[in-house]
């Protein structure tokens, strides 16, 4: 049996074995160090000439080695101790050596202060998990999963796993398709949520359900978004009617995982309820990051009459002038502001109008077509001071939040106003039933179809502007990340088929694809409500880290390939035959 490093301060005078990989090697006079690592820190055997058959095998050696050493643990003069390892006040004096594995020269240099470029290091993965980050990264996780689970236990949820094959369905993103070779000519499709299995679960008695779920989406990869494959905590609870009994029990929960497990700092105690156009309207984002202020500013009415054409546009044909007051933005060089105007021109702007405040003058391209009236009631109403800037965005109503709000976000990252050992929690509620697509110009689902409308059969049958109608659907956001969705359910057949009918889908639409559910639902289903936390990108801002690649073992690249395992692939004739393709 080996003696972990972390062991040995408390064995010395015993002789252990010590397991590991060669991290360093030092010839010193005569004397040779090498240090072993493993996962609990790093040791130092030193090899004395005198043992000529194994000092002969540790001259050898080179990093990475694999090896076992039997030796007796010393304690170091008091000079050579290093309070910066583990066992640091020890060492070993090696009586045996056995290389249990050679290396090559690394391709990577995984404990090196220049890192190799992503794409190397994913190509290398299992190297790269050398990295002490790697390492710890997995550790945490570990305790993150070991900590959810304690407390989804505590609360009497049952875990059950659900399938993996299973049928196609939409829920907003694209399938991943699995061909069957015994039923050819149809498909498979990995779940992008248990959503229906977990809701038959409710319909067959089982009051609360949990599993930590991998979810499968062909979306394109983003820094906080891995591609084809995520985890999530997903759950639902049976006899529930309001979405708030699901928030209320799962505001515990995270709040803990903030401060005991990642130890960071609750902007406030009470999570906030923010109704989704509210937080459009204010933060231009349903998932706004409150670690910060700079709310949007209406300023509709004060350029009604404007004589600045641009503005009076906006105002004067139902759309909307806005500004963000930025604190110190008149810091802001003239190249910095253009690089801010390319960033509106991308959310769909055609420019970026803005005043700045300097030695009690407002300074700007546009100050000259504002009266006096119109320039105090912007300083008024955005609070500007000196040193200040004050941004606009003016056309229709949902473009100028946009911008803004993306605005808002660039802004902070500049200024520095996200502090990370801060964590601001709130939940974002009433979101709307449907929406219009932009590209198609029909009204479609605005977050899952599977949620029940607020009011019910009579809002859906009773409201004439369908758009207004809200969805029982809520979702948490973390430091500007969504980190879960929820909604109370439809367990009603008679309001599934309408949710449907109003964009157009038939009853045998319905019946084909939501069957089991549809069969389940008339046999007794209690109402239900659940979420569904996402791991990945919640450990990411728990851990500080920017890059969602950097927190799982084994993730894509930022085209969808597996470079370490050289997938996607083509396959041979043979396994297409197989399959009727």
């Amino acid at each position: 049996m080996r003696t972990l490093v972390s062991e040995l301060s408390g064995k010395i005078g015993e002789t252990v074995t010590v397991k590991g990989w060669v991290h360093s090697r030092r010839d010193h006079g005569g004397l040779l160090f090498v240090d072993v690592r493993d996962h609990t820190g790093l040791a130092q055997i030193v090899f004395h000439p005198d043992n000529q058959a194994v000092f002969a095998e540790a001259e050898s050696l080179r990093d990475e080695y694999v090896i076992s050493v039997i030796g007796q643990v010393v304690e170091r003069e008091e000079s050579l101790k290093n309070a910066k390892i583990v066992s640091g006040d020890i060492e070993i004096i090696a009586e045996e050596l056995t290389i249990l594995n050679r290396a090559e020269t690394l391709p990577i240099q995984p404990f090196s202060d220049q890192q190799s470029g992503e794409e190397l290091r994913l190509k290398y993965r299992y190297l790269d998990l050398r990295r002490p980050k790697m390492q710890t990264m997995l550790k945490k996780r570990a305790e993150m999963y070991k900590y959810l689970r304690a407390y989804m236990e505590s609360n009497d949820f049952i875990e059950v796993a659900t399938p993996i094959l299973a049928n196609s369905s939409p829920e907003g993103a694209r399938d991943f398709l699995i061909p069957s070779r015994l039923q050819q000519g149809q498909f498979y499709a990995l779940p992008q949520a248990p959503q229906q299995f977990k809701q038959l679960l409710m319909v067959g008695g089982v009051p609360r359900y949990y599993q930590f779920a991998a979810c499968f989406r062909d979306e394109d990869p983003r820094s906080d978004r891995l591609y084809g494959e995520f985890y999530q905590l997903d759950l639902e609870m049976a006899f529930v009617e309001n979405g708030e009994e699901v928030r209320s029990l799962m505001d515990p929960m995270i709040k803990d995982l903030v401060t005991k497990f990642a130890g960071k700092t609750l902007l406030t105690e009470d999570v906030p309820r923010i109704p989704y156009r509210e937080a459009m309207e204010t933060y231009g984002s349903d998932k706004p990051d409150l670690r910060f202020d700079m709310k949007l500013v209406d300023l509709t009415e004060v350029f009604a009459n404007s004589g600045f054409g641009v503005f009076k546009n906006a105002a004067s044909t139902g759309g909307a002038v806005k500004a963000i007051c930025v604190k110190d933005g008149a810091s802001l060089s003239r190249s910095q502001i253009d690089a801010f105007t390319e960033i509106a021109k991308s959310e769909g702007a055609g420019g970026l109008a803005y005043l700045t405040y300097k030695d009690g003058a407002v300074q700007s391209p546009i100050a000259k077509f504002m009266s006096e009236a119109e320039l105090a009631a912007v300083q008024d109403k955005t609070g500007a001071e000196d040193g200040d800037a004050v941004f606009f965005g003016a056309d229709v109503r949902g473009k100028v939040n946009a911008v803004l709000g993306r605005l808002r976000n660039e802004f902070a990252t500049h200024f520095n106003l996200k502090d990370p050992n801060v964590v601001a929690l709130a939940w974002i509620v009433d979101f709307p039933f449907y929406e219009m697509d932009e590209k198609t110009g029909k009204m479609d689902f605005g977050h899952n179809p599977f949620s029940m409308p607020k009011g019910g059969l009579k809002t859906l049958e009773e409201t004439e502007n369908k758009l207004e109608i809200l969805a029982d659907q809520y979702d948490m956001v973390m430091n500007g990340y969504e980190i879960c969705s929820g909604g109370v359910r439809n367990h009603n057949p008679e309001v599934l088929y309408k949710v449907f009918g109003l964009l157009g889908f038939t009853p045998e639409y319905v019946e084909e694809k939501f069957g089991a559910m549809l069969n389940a639902f008339k046999y007794g289903a209690p109402p239900h409500a659940g979420c569904a936390y996402g791991i990945d990108r919640m450990f990411m801002e728990l851990m500080g880290e920017s890059n969602i690649r950097e927190i799982v073992a084994f993730p894509k690249n930022g085209s969808g390939q597996d470079v370490m395992m050289a997938s996607p692939a083509h396959i041979d004739k043979a396994q297409l035959k197989d399959l009727g393709l």
